[in-house]
C-alpha cells in the first residue's frame, strides 16, 4: 500500500528529499543499499526514537506528502493542505480528504491539525494538543 500511495500522491520525478530513494529501496523493494538504513535514521524526529521517522516529500496535487513509520512499526500516510489564505472551508476539505485516504488505504484512523506533525507512536496519536479533526482509532 505504500507503493500505491507514492505512485498516486508523491512527485516521484522531483520528491524534494534526497533520502526518498533509500526509503523506496528499504520499505518497498526490501533491498536496502549500504547506508540506506542510516539515511532513514537521520529522519528521526528526536533522540529517543528507535524506529520512528517521517519523510516529507513533494506531492503531485497537494502541498506535500508525508510518510511515517511509527515506533510500533505502523505506517502513517498523510497529505498537507496549504492554508496560506486562512480559508474557513479548509477544515471541511481536510475532513473529506482524510475520509478518502482512510477508505483508499484501509486506515484505522486519521487526524488533522495546523502544523501537526504525524504521530510517531501510539502515545503521540493519543495526544490531542494540536488535533483539530480525529476520525477512528489505532
Amino acid at each position: 500500500m505504500l507503493e500505491r500511495f507514492i505512485d498516486r500522491y508523491v512527485d516521484t520525478e522531483n520528491p524534494g528529499e534526497p533520502r526518498f530513494e533509500a526509503l523506496v529501496r528499504t520499505l518497498i523493494d526490501g533491498l536496502p543499499e549500504p547506508g540506506d538504513v542510516d539515511a532513514l535514521a537521520e529522519l528521526r524526529r528526536d533522540d529517543p526514537a528507535v524506529e520512528a521517522f517521517s519523510i516529507y516529500l513533494r506531492a503531485v496535487d497537494h502541498y506535500g506528502a508525508i510518510i511515517t513509520v511509527t515506533e510500533e512499526g505502523d505506517l502513517v500516510r498523510g497529505l498537507e493542505l496549504d492554508d496560506r489564505f486562512d480559508e474557513p472551508e479548509l477544515l471541511d476539505q481536510a475532513a473529506t480528504l482524510m475520509a478518502a485516504l482512510k477508505q483508499e488505504f484501509g486506515a484505522a484512523g486519521g487526524l488533522a491539525g495546523v502544523e501537526l506533525p504525524p504521530p510517531q507512536s501510539a502515545s503521540e496519536w493519543a495526544d490531542d494538543a494540536l488535533v483539530m479533526l480525529r476520525d477512528g482509532r489505532v
